[in-house]
């Protein structure tokens, strides 16, 4: 057995191998120490190799989909080595043969299928990354990534400057990679970005001459002309993944849907750091919670939650198609009634695209052809619901309910039971009475069983053991338990008596056989054996039928995502008081009333204030004959004032417009934005060695080279990271280039309000800031934008406010003070420090806060008792009692 357990593990190298013993997946030498760290599970020995001991650990195959989770969240790739032949078989060759074994399929994170190892409203997507040409700047790359689970295939062009930002708009839990293109110094960057995520895989998977040969033997066409218009690059790179699949399937072959080509153009280019930035799918801390995502989210099935996903990760660009988008959510918001109605029914819809995928592979079970027959039901009465006139994208989706076949959903629920068992292998999920054969075998069985109770009560009379029972085991079959105690009862003899034979002596108890036992036990594995090959008989023909209609229930699926997903942003609009936006070709970018959609929701949570909306137009110039570029507000203002919550909510509602939902704003008109850059808060790169202002100079130039004038850009305190005089050289000479040179629409937020001076100069730019009032030597922040400039930053009131020393705050104070005068008076702003004691800041002794002013207790203090009549002290006592607060 060791031989061939090395022998299997030798042509899998890289991954953990699961070898089926029994009830059990084993893993031997240096897998069993690795996966018992991993999965905290015992680590024993077995038998000896080369004179040591051999290390073992093991899980039982009912839980190794718990065990596989924990293993792909820590990276590792495993094999399951499944035994693939009878053990009678291997007998028949020899007392000694070993079981034949043979890997059935690779797991990994990209090509997981089970229900239990997926988030239901997250897609998974493998990815392939291919490069024709050789490494030269003739070279052209294509990306092309499927969803193993659900069937979806797409492919895209791609260039080395935005290989990142097309991978992670996707975010594919696994890529592969050719190995000369993995090892290619010039795309070592964007690699190393990716991590763990990339791994490569042998240039032959992607062989650019044999690709479109294989896609068709995979598809089981001639040609590829009906798929549309492929690139080679493309091509290629749909062959590698399709080559990476059949290496990790085995003999299984997925259910994939012909591959979708991605427009160049077609969507919102969203690079990285943006992405991050506005915390889309994802919050700066990496979970979901705190996302865009989460807070406009209230899809019902898991088919509609991964559509908004995607499409919230890939806005589009054309007008035409966010307009086809918005008449669904506006039929919805229009009629509530059939808005509820349709959230009602979807509540109940599982998840079929999954199943199908399962059932495919090979995977599925009872359950998944039960989701199937649930979802078919469903899909009836939805199309049922959907009457008289729809918007186009809703009267497509009722087409594809109404085309479901018939005739599966007839045989299926023909032949399913009520409730059905996980596993096939269980048995009992088909009705009784829709196979004859079927129901004789079970009536057997079951008949058999009542003998066997019937049998148990016999025995007990005639030996006098009232506790003796008749259990079952895989080892013994049928047997006779007892207490020990009661041994000898069954070994007397006698006429009449049952003979009962010794089968086994546990701790506390003998096990005993008999001939009716015997014989018994042949007659019941007999009908269960029958009954059961029966059923599995019927399961694969069930599960073969719904595999060839899986065109038209990929369909139905998407419609049902579709209709999800349009009632969920519907459910939003509505509650929230939302507003459809006007989305069109032109240069526009005008807010009325806008909010920031996940601080409003957080705001709303917690029983906090209301959110202040705000205003921003960032449209060409009134009166413009031929508008070439928008606008750019330069935004000063206090710290804490809420420029960067500004900033972010206009990119938001711009991202939420462009996926078809509505917009948090009273009114809303969007020129189409073509990518989108932020640049807001400040983070290190210290495993690359980048400083924040290193990251923040880099992120910047990227916006300076590739911003265009369809473009929006917010950026936050560009300069900040260095010395001030540097810092506002850099911001100054930024606005400039962005006004001239790329002529976009931006929001540019800056503590240095020389910038301000720029609006005399820059034709296109408007001054405009944060609202705030001084009340008693303390700032209140009124988060209102407003035209004009700030003249101070309070920077010092707000330290104050998160808790520095007051001696700290004092001394700021100070220096403040003496900076700007010595400003005001043409001076060197430094040149005062030089007349300070070395350590002077340190050797203030902090001074204990002057008490606020308290009339009653200076009322107090002016009066002298001595001196007052008693009707002078009456009067004096009402005036402290009217000064008195409260009173």
């Amino acid at each position: 057995m060791m031989a061939q357990y090395i022998e299997i593990k030798a042509a899998n190298p890289d991954c953990l191998l699961f070898y089926r013993m029994g009830d059990f997946y084993e893993l031997f030498f240096e897998d069993a120490a690795i996966a018992a760290r991993a999965l905290g599970i015992t680590l024993t020995r077995r038998g000896k190799h080369e004179g040591q001991d051999i290390p073992m650990a093991g899980v039982p195959v009912v839980s190794a989909d718990d065990y596989l989770r924990k293993l792909i969240e820590r990276g590792h790739r495993v094999a399951v080595c499944e035994q693939i032949e009878d053990p009678a078989e291997a007998k028949k060759r020899g007392g000694k043969s070993v079981v034949k074994r043979d890997v059935v399929r690779l797991v990994t994170p990209g090509t997981i299928t089970e229900e239990t190892l997926l988030e239901p409203g997250r897609a998974n997507f493998l990815m392939a990354l291919s490069r024709l040409g050789g490494a030269g700047a003739g070279a052209s790359f294509a990306l092309a990534w499927a969803d193993l689970s659900t069937g979806a295939f797409k492919v895209r062009q791609s260039e080395p400057g935005r290989l990142l930002t097309d991978i992670l708009a996707v975010e594919p839990s696994e890529i592969v990679v050719p190995d000369a293109v993995f090892h290619d110094a010039s795309l070592a960057e964007p690699l190393a970005r990716l991590g763990a995520l990339a791994r490569p895989e042998p240039a032959v998977l992607f062989d650019g001459a044999t690709a479109e040969e294989r896609l068709c033997r995979f598809y089981g066409v001639a040609t590829l002309a009906g798929f549309g218009d492929f690139s080679r690059a493309e091509l290629s790179a749909a062959a590698g993944l399709l080559a990476y699949l059949g290496k990790t399937q085995k003999a299984a072959r997925p259910a994939l849907q012909r591959p979708e080509r991605v427009e160049e153009g077609a969507v919102l280019l969203i690079d990285p750091a943006t992405r991050t930035s506005l915390e889309l799918t994802r919050s700066v801390g990496g979970g979901r919670a705190g996302s865009l995502l989460a807070t406009i989210d209230r899809t019902l099935t898991g088919p509609g939650a991964r559509l908004l996903a995607t499409r919230l990760a890939a806005p589009l660009t054309a007008p035409a198609a966010i307009a086809r988008r918005q008449a669904s959510v506006r039929a919805f918001v229009e009629d509530p009634d059939l808005r509820r109605a349709l959230r009602t029914s979807l509540k109940s819809v599982p998840d079929i695209e999954r199943s199908l995928s399962r059932l495919s592979l090979d995977r599925g079970g009872p359950r998944d052809l039960k989701a199937v027959l649930s979802s078919l039901l469903a899909a009836r009465e939805i199309a049922g619901r959907l009457g008289g006139e729809l918007p186009g994208e809703l009267a497509d989706a009722r087409d594809d309910l109404a085309a479901l076949p018939a005739a599966l959903e007839a045989h299926l629920s023909g032949r399913l039971a009520d409730d059905v068992p996980l596993l096939k292998r269980d048995g009992g999920f088909v009705r009784d009475g829709a196979i004859p054969a079927l129901d004789e075998a079970r009536a057997l069985r079951d008949r058999s069983r009542r003998v066997i109770a019937d049998l148990q009560g016999r025995y007990a009379e005639e030996t006098g053991v009232r506790s003796l029972k008749i259990k079952h085991n895989n080892v013994l079959g049928y047997f006779v338990e007892i207490a020990e105690t009661h041994a000898p009862a069954l070994q007397a003899d006698g006429e009449g008596r049952t003979r009962f034979f010794h089968r086994q002596t546990m701790a506390n108890c003998m096990r005993y056989s008999t001939d009716a036992l015997a014989e018994l036990e042949s007659r019941i594995a007999g009908a269960a054996a029958e009954a059961l090959a029966l059923e599995l008989s019927a399961y694969g023909a069930m599960s073969d039928r719904v595999v060839a209609e899986a065109e038209p229930l990929r369909a139905a699926a998407h419609a049902l995502a579709v209709l999800d997903v349009s009632a969920a942003l519907a459910e939003l609009a509505v509650a929230e008081n939302w507003s459809r936006p006007e989305v069109d070709d032109s240069l526009s970018f005008r807010i009325e009333g806008g909010r920031h959609p996940v601080v409003e929701a957080a705001l709303k949570s917690h029983a906090g204030p209301a959110f202040v909306a705000n205003d921003c137009d960032l449209s060409p110039p009134a009166g413009t004959k031929k508008p070439e570029a928008g606008a750019i507000w330069l935004l000063t203002g206090p710290n804490m004032g809420g420029k960067s919550t500004f900033l972010r909510q206009n990119a938001l509602i711009a991202v939420l417009a462009q996926i078809g939902a509505y917009v948090p704003a009273a009114q809303a008109r969007l020129g189409v934005v073509d990518r989108l850059f932020s640049r807001v808060g400040a983070s290190d790169d210290l495993a690359e060695g980048r400083s924040t202002f290193m990251v923040e100079m880099v992120e910047t130039a990227a916006i300076l080279h590739q911003a265009g004038p369809r473009t929006l850009v917010i950026l936050d305190e560009i300069g900040r990271g260095t010395s001030t005089y540097d810092g506002l050289s850099i911001a100054f000479a930024a606005v400039e280039h962005l006004h001239e040179t790329n002529r976009c629409r931006a929001l540019f937020a800056t503590h240095f309000h020389e910038m301000t001076a720029l609006s005399a100069r820059l034709s296109r730019l408007r001054n405009a800031t944060m609202r705030v009032k001084e009340w008693e030597g303390e700032v209140i922040f009124l988060h209102e934008v407003k035209a004009g400039v700030a003249d101070r930053s309070y920077g010092i009131q707000v330290a104050k406010l998160a808790g520095l020393p007051p001696a700290v705050v004092e001394r700021a104070r100070h220096v403040l003070a003496e900076l700007e005068r010595a400003s005001e008076g043409g001076g060197k702003r430094t040149a005062f420090i030089d007349d300070l004691p070395l350590f002077t800041a340190a050797a203030r002794k902090a001074e204990p806060p002057k008490p606020a002013a308290d009339p009653v207790r200076d009322a107090l203090a002016a009066l002298a008792p001595d001196e007052m009549s008693p009707r002078e002290a009456l009067e004096a006592l009402y005036r402290l009692k009217g000064l008195a607060p409260g009173s």
